[in-house]
């Protein structure tokens, strides 16, 4: 049988049982089972089964072990354990409150404080899924009791919460950083300044509306005195601490991405105790979930490495390669086309599965065309961070629905999140036209 067809089957099968909720994990190994199973089958014509057994288990097995013994795939269940640490040791919401109390008497101060915050937490966890649930059960909440619009206080937490997918750390760019075979390293600091970026975009943003509508976020009639705002800044030090831990020990060449987490969690837990805000039963609690968490993304790493392994059995991608060299696209078009697909799928798929499914075809374009691999990874993360706001399935905002309940309707938070949509692509275009932003900081190591 024709490889092409085949893996043109498959992914429309995987796309198929993904949209009916199979588990993404399944859907990956099941298709690629099979696969590989017709196409040894069907080796020498006439259907062969016997034949097929062992070069599929051998596949399937290999594969997926290969993948577990991955030194770099360590870092995702420490950088886990940081960020449930981290927020158990109230280590996370200290920069929270530090924002809170600097902006208070800026309009829409505590919106502002919320995006701070949620990049506060993003730079010490890489789930932004994990940040907006957290932040948004601390800022939304606040910010309605205060009279805030119900757009303004959930978008705002909604928006923020996707930097946890490109301010370093990030389980995203671990995961597109195994299976590209780039350096993890360098794409964490390649993060860095868009990361930043949007960040201060969701700010102008907050700035903007409420300079239009005045009366969406009440002024702060309080007074905030020197010294507190001077006792919340000194109780964010160990956010501080963590972040440049990370990423300057990183860029500085004192540790790997791997040393780095391992340093991170070890201090957090030091933090923890001795500030004596963690206890023994937050910790098992905090490894609990870790566990939880990791085995999840472990399982789809697996699934999607054996599903990497069927693909390039099938051939499909260098047909894909010589079909788009043929159509002799510029490398804009390019661009704008693989920008169109993910911002499609972002709209009915996880970022993970929308990553595993697509590199398999994307990578091999990327390269044909000379384009960067660790520029073309800040553009995905960041392409995946804006499908995790776009509607009918944008995660974060289900995410903070679940977290203030029936009293803000979800279409109010999706009208609310268009704002930062918007500001969200013109971030995407400088990144896709200033590849500097990206390559600059990993550039200079």
């Amino acid at each position: 049988m024709d490889g092409t067809l085949i893996g043109i089957v498959a992914f429309a099968s995987v796309i198929g049982l993904l949209a009916i909720r199979v588990p993404i994990a399944f859907a990956l190994a099941g298709v690629a089972t099979v696969g590989t199973f017709v196409i040894f089958a069907f080796r020498t014509g006439a259907f062969a089964p016997e034949r097929a057994y062992r070069p599929t288990s051998s596949l399937v097995f290999s594969n997926s072990f290969d993948l577990i013994h991955s030194y770099d795939l360590s870092m995702i269940p420490l950088f886990v354990a940081l960020g449930h640490i981290a927020y158990r040791a109230e280590i996370t919401t200290a920069i929270y409150h530090a924002a809170r109390v600097w902006l208070a008497k800026v309009p829409g101060g505590v919106a502002m404080a919320s995006v701070v915050g949620c990049g506060g937490f993003s730079a010490i966890t890489g789930s932004s899924i994990a940040c907006a649930s957290t932040m948004g059960r601390i800022c939304s909440p606040e910010m309605l009791s205060m009279g805030y619009d119900k757009r303004l206080a959930t978008a705002s937490v909604a928006a923020g919460g996707t930097l946890g997918s490109l301010i370093p750390p990030s389980v995203l760019f671990i995961i597109y950083g195994i299976f590209t075979e780039t350096s993890i390293s360098a794409l964490f600091l390649a993060g860095v300044l868009p990361g930043l970026l949007s960040l201060a975009g969701f700010l102008l943003v907050i700035w903007i509306w409420v300079k239009q509508k005045p009366g969406d976020a009440p002024a702060y009639t309080g007074e905030i005195t020197a010294s507190e705002r001077r006792s919340a800044a000194i109780a964010a030090w160990p956010a501080v601490a963590l972040f440049v831990i990370i990423v300057g020990g990183i860029y500085g060449g004192f540790f790997t991405a791997t040393e780095a987490a391992a340093i991170s969690v070890s201090l957090a837990v030091a933090i923890g105790f001795i500030q004596r805000k963690l206890t023994l039963r937050g910790l098992w609690e905090a490894l609990r979930e870790t566990c939880i968490q990791t085995t999840s993304i472990f399982l789809i790493a697996a699934g999607a490495k054996i599903f990497v392994a069927f693909i390039a059995l099938t051939g499909v991608a260098p047909d894909i390669v010589q079909a788009v060299t043929d159509a002799e696209l510029s490398p804009v078009v390019l661009m704008a086309a693989i920008a169109g697909i993910y911002l499609l799928l972002g709209m009915f798929l996880d970022p993970i599965g929308i990553m595993v499914l697509t590199l398999p075809l994307m990578i091999p374009l990327i390269e044909t065309y000379g384009f960067d691999l660790i520029w073309f990874g800040v553009v995905v993360i960041k392409l995946l961070e804006i499908g995790l706001i776009t509607p009918p399935v944008g995660l974060n905002v289900f995410v903070i629905s679940s977290v203030v309940g029936p009293s803000v309707p979800i279409d109010r938070i999706f009208s609310g999140i268009l704002r930062f949509l918007s500001i969200d692509v013109i971030v995407l275009i400088i990144i896709m036209a200033v590849p500097w932003l990206s390559l600059a900081i990993p550039g200079s190591m």
